[in-house]
């Protein structure tokens, strides 16, 4: 369980450096707590929706993958990201990415501050850590 609250709240603070950095994704207003409860719910649905859907787009669309020596892999996310806000507004959730371009940076960003945040934070599960 710990380990699935630490990706939510990794997932959670990486949309929000998105927001902040990508000009076409934006937050509802509110207090910073507001924002930043939003925030955990969009990681949430995010990764439900990158869970459900990711694994079947990679079999679906393997050679894609392999023909663009993975770089697909940045308009897919870009795509779930933008798929995420569509679920998010039928949701009242205050959460928008404006169009395709704010996705895929946004993306990018979030990809990019997981990873470095991941880097410092020991999100394994106990098993896997005592190996």
């Amino acid at each position: 369980m710990k380990y699935l609250l630490i990706r939510l709240l990794v997932s959670a603070v990486a949309l929000g450096v998105a927001t902040w950095v990508v000009s076409g994704i934006t937050l509802g207003p509110g207090s910073v707590w507001k924002k930043a409860g939003t925030l955990i719910v969009v990681a949430l649905i995010f990764g439900i929706i990158n869970a459900i859907l990711k694994p079947l787009i990679k079999v679906v669309g393997c050679a894609f993958y392999v023909l663009t020596l993975g770089l697909i892999a940045l308009v897919v996310n870009g795509l779930l990201l933008w798929l995420t806000s569509v679920v998010a507004g039928h949701l009242n959730v205050p959460f928008h990415v404006n169009g395709f371009w704010a996705g895929f940076w946004g993306a990018i960003i979030v990809g990019i501050v997981s990873w470095l945040l991941n880097l410092f934070v020991d999100n394994r599960p106990k098993e896997e850590a005592a190996r």
